[in-house]
């Protein structure tokens, strides 16, 4: 199989992060629930876990490091756990429903937003749109770092000098740049920043990551067990227990740690431009056929991250999609759990075909999917 789908979920996992996992299971008992020499092996493992995140997105300490199910659950803490009714947040128009419909469901309870238009390779427009939809009520940014339909990549430091001069929080959806585009959460000024962990940073599934700062706390969305102060009913203050009730993933969680350290490893910009270099090959191939659609420019690092969707005359994306996966191709059509970013490009009836190559894509395999569009 060759396996085009990575902004879902990277594949294969790197021999680092499966071996991390298989030897987990060696002293999977749960942390920081008891004193038996297991327990506090996984309270270690977990620990320097930890440690790793905070050093590779620069967060001021390890307990600012969160550990979630998913990124989509980390939008969810931020979200539900500091906006009140009156409160609006700008967000920008191609914004994954991991935002938008927490955003939606919050409508109910009287928040508000408003969705600043993109300008692909315009920064200094994308900029002014998110200003012009500042007013009085708002008290948040939220934006998806790069479009995972579009791979369109968002000026984050800019949007955060923005927010910030306003006096406004904000938070950043990391979902598909982790691992591949550097992040410094202390430089960039982010408030709050959501990751997924088995994505660009090659981790397993179910494991995801929210770095917070000292600015602002949400309130929390599941109170539980920590291991920590347990005569108290009260949820605990201190972090990273506030945000870490019930039995944590013990297993992903040491898998993502061997994940960023295959990724600092092999260092993003290096994984980016052998990324970008399958991408653009890609989109070189498609733009000699006739039939196919392109809605983007070719995709550089300075505007994009190396994500590529695409249309072909006469197939509906689910359709192409089917028979590319006939031959052996795996891919993602249809929406992308992304319909804002659809409708921004008049897809949103078609989908489209997106291609999305990781560190272990050859460029045999494009060029293969290539032969295969062309028959088609």
């Amino acid at each position: 199989m060759i396996y085009l789908d990575n902004s879902a979920t990277t594949f294969p996992k790197p021999w680092i992060v499966q071996n991390a996992v298989n030897n987990s299971l060696k002293y999977s008992a749960n942390p920081g629930r008891s004193g038996h020499k297991l327990s506090i092996k996984a309270s270690e493992e977990i620990f320097l876990a930890r440690k790793t995140a905070a050093e590779f997105f620069n967060a001021k300490n390890e307990t600012d490091v969160i550990f979630t199910l998913n990124c989509t659950m980390s939008m969810n803490m931020v979200i539900k756990g500091m906006l009140k009714s009156g409160d609006h947040v700008v967000v920008s128009e191609m914004e994954h429903n991991a935002v938008m419909r927490p955003l939606e469901k919050m409508a109910e309870k009287g928040v508000t937003f408003t969705q600043a238009t993109v300008f692909p390779e315009d920064n200094d427009k994308t900029v002014d749109s998110f200003r012009k939809a500042i007013n009085a009520k708002t008290k948040m940014i939220i934006c998806v770092h790069a479009s995972n339909v579009w791979g369109i990549k968002l000026p984050i430091d800019r949007i955060s000098a923005l927010a910030h001069e306003y006096g406004l929080l904000f938070a950043v959806d990391a979902a598909q740049s982790a691992g591949i585009v550097p992040i410094d959460v202390q430089r960039s000024n982010i408030d709050f920043l959501c990751v997924a962990g088995h994505k660009g940073l090659y981790g397993v599934m179910g494991t995801g990551i929210l770095i917070l700062s000292e600015n602002a706390i949400p309130d929390t969305i599941i109170e539980g067990g920590t291991g920590s102060n347990s005569v108290s009913f009260e949820q605990p203050q201190e972090l990273p227990d506030r945000f870490e009730s019930g039995t944590p993933n013990v297993s992903g969680i040491v898998g993502l740690r061997a994940g960023i350290q295959f990724v600092r490893q092999k260092k993003p910009e290096n994984i980016a431009k052998h990324e970008f270099m399958l991408i653009q090959r890609l989109y070189r191939e498609l733009a000699k056929m006739k039939k196919i659609r392109l809605y983007m420019p070719m995709p550089t690092p300075q505007y994009f991250v190396p994500i590529l969707s695409f249309n072909i005359e006469g197939y509906d994306s689910e359709t192409a999609a089917a028979i590319l996966n006939k031959n052996n191709i795996a891919v993602r059509a249809g929406l992308q759990c992304s319909p804002a970013a659809h409708k921004m490009c008049g897809t949103l009836e078609s989908g489209a075909i997106r291609i999305s190559p990781s560190v272990s894509t050859k460029t045999s395999d494009i060029d293969y999917l290539v032969s295969v569009l062309k028959k088609l």
